[in-house]
């Protein structure tokens, strides 16, 4: 006998390379992870015979009804300064947008996030002296919530996909009692967003103006190939084994995080202990290894099932061995910060 779709939970992970999307047991927590089903972003089709894998009862309306993250190259996840003085000011976070961040904050859908916990920075208490501003344009919102109800999704809620890894790294380094501060990083084509993560809170961001694409002219120049088309079918294939030259080709991505790292560690005494990539390809996963050999950390390796589990999250049986995937923290945090029970990691830490 299936249950009606009402009483289950939707979760959908919207990410540049691929979607992401699960079935629970229930909206909120207690729940068992019954299904996950992933198809690659630009496959509509795919998409389509994933909705109907996932839906265990067609809903009345004909949408899936899902919590959903979603993600744009131009989305903004940065942690600022502020001049708590100024925060009653009405022009002040306007002003701060522009000289900190270079948008016109009217262009934007934004928000303001404490760094510690999470929640709506606190304009009248103002005790934190940095912020998180996090958003996208208002474009990009409406392209990507028009995208989803297109394939049937109608999104009950919808959150930047870097939010909720960001928000699940948090929680996660708090239940695995972990000390030393992880560096995620979303590699994309053209850009690299770097954060550095703790048991407290979001500690550093910064965006970086290289992406594997960069990567592309080494590998032309190191193969001899004719021309740079050929080097980035062959390097986004996975037909060839590049980590014998991952050195060479993560070089400029490793000298900007070198920087930021340094001056991170240098500010707060802190040392930089694992690194975490949550957007690469599935055939790009080698370079989270390079990069972590670079930098002299390990590869960030969580205990999924036994923090879902603290969490009173269970995973299907057929799931556990797949569910170790750093990728999968965005999806996770969806069902992590919806969990009704659970007081959030950064509450527990201040």
């Amino acid at each position: 006998m299936f249950f009606s779709a009402k009483s289950k939970g939707f979760f959908v992970d919207s990410g540049v390379n691929e979607v992401v999307l699960a079935r629970t047991s229930s909206a909120v927590s207690p729940f068992v992870i019954e299904e996950i089903v992933e198809c690659p972003a630009a496959d509509s089709g795919a998409l389509a015979e994933a909705l109907v894998t996932v839906q265990s009862v067609k809903t009345p309306s004909g949408y899936l009804h899902a919590t959903c993250s979603v993600t744009s190259p131009r989305r903004l996840l940065r942690r600022l300064p502020v001049e708590t003085k100024r925060l009653k000011e009405s022009s002040y976070l306007n002003e701060l947008t522009v000289q900190q961040l270079r948008i016109d904050p009217d262009q934007y859908t934004l928000a303001a996030l404490s760094p510690f916990t999470g929640k709506d920075y606190d304009m009248l208490k103002a005790a934190d002296k940095e912020m998180v501003i996090c958003g996208l344009p208002n474009v990009d919102r409406g392209v990507l919530q028009d995208g989803l109800l297109g394939h049937g999704i109608y999104p009950e809620m919808m959150e930047l996909g870097s939010v909720a890894s960001v928000g699940a790294m948090i929680d996660y380094l708090n239940f695995a009692g972990v000390k030393t501060p992880v560096l995620m990083l979303e590699l994309e084509a053209q850009s690299t967003n770097s954060y550095i993560v703790s048991a407290a809170g979001l500690e550093a961001t910064r965006p970086i103006a290289q992406g594997f694409d960069s990567m592309i002219p080494f590998v032309q120049k190191e193969l001899g190939l004719k021309d740079e088309a050929a080097a980035r079918k062959l390097f986004l294939s996975n037909a060839f084994d590049f980590t014998g030259m991952g050195s060479v080709l993560i070089k400029k991505v490793i000298k900007e995080l070198q920087s930021s790292i340094g001056f991170y560690e240098v500010q707060t005494g802190q040392s930089i202990g694992q690194v975490a990539c949550t957007l690469l390809p599935s055939k790009l996963i080698w370079l989270e290894g390079a990069i972590a050999a670079d930098l002299g950390v390990s590869v960030f390796k969580p205990d999924i099932p036994a923090w879902l589990t603290a969490r009173s999250i269970t995973l299907a049986d057929h799931l556990v061995s797949a569910m170790q995937d750093t990728r999968r923290m965005g999806l996770l945090g969806l069902m992590v910060r919806n969990n009704a029970g659970q007081t959030s990691a950064s509450e527990k830490s201040t």
